[in-house]
């Protein structure tokens, strides 16, 4: 199984993007293929529906990596209580093609307790795109995005948020199994 994990933020340490570091690793120790999309360091072009972006190299990195992937992540820094902008803009760019039947799992990173509100957002985009959202999601916030930060010392309460995060990880891997690959897919 190919798991596809979509990064977007805008800073260059974002404890979104450790959270997804991290999620990869556990999901390559489990045997599974993961690949980490990072639009910090892959920016997209702004969308348009009057452009098309034919010769855009990271905008078809996306589009082809998204549509070998059996299952989706998706993973924001929650900003004003929404997703921010740059993954939007990705999702933007990707159709139902990219989403139809396969599993999501939504993922934040709060500077305050959690970050539900993104989490909400993304998950109405998951299903007006034909995916299919997880039951669970993983927010962290607070002290929680120690675990994530340049400089983690192991801070007390660190093993129970990677434990809880194992724990939707793996539900979301079982998930994705069960589901497999949408029919017509692309291989």
């Amino acid at each position: 199984m190919k798991v596809m994990i979509l990064t977007g933020s805008n800073r260059k340490e974002a404890t979104s993007t450790k959270l997804a570091e991290h999620a990869a690793h556990f999901i390559s120790q489990q045997g599974e293929k993961v690949t980490v999309f990072d639009l910090y360091k892959r920016p997209l072009p702004f969308y348009s529906p009057d452009e098309v972006y034919t010769e855009h190299e990271h905008l078809n990195e996306l589009k082809q990596e998204m549509l070998a992937a059996d299952a989706v992540i998706l993973v924001t820094p929650e900003y004003h209580g929404s997703v921010s902008g740059v993954l939007k803009n990705a999702i933007d760019h990707l159709g139902q093609a990219h989403f139809n039947g396969k599993v999501v799992l939504s993922a934040s990173s709060a500077g305050g307790a959690v970050g539900i509100s993104s989490l909400l957002q993304l998950q109405a985009i998951v299903r007006n795109l034909h995916g299919i959202n997880t039951p669970d999601w993983i927010s962290i916030g607070g002290l929680q995005r120690k675990r994530f930060e340049v400089g983690y010392d192991g801070y007390e309460g660190g093993q129970e948020i990677e434990d809880r995060i194992h724990l939707v990880l793996e539900a979301f891997l079982n998930l994705a199994r069960k589901i497999g690959r949408p029919a017509g897919a692309i291989q």
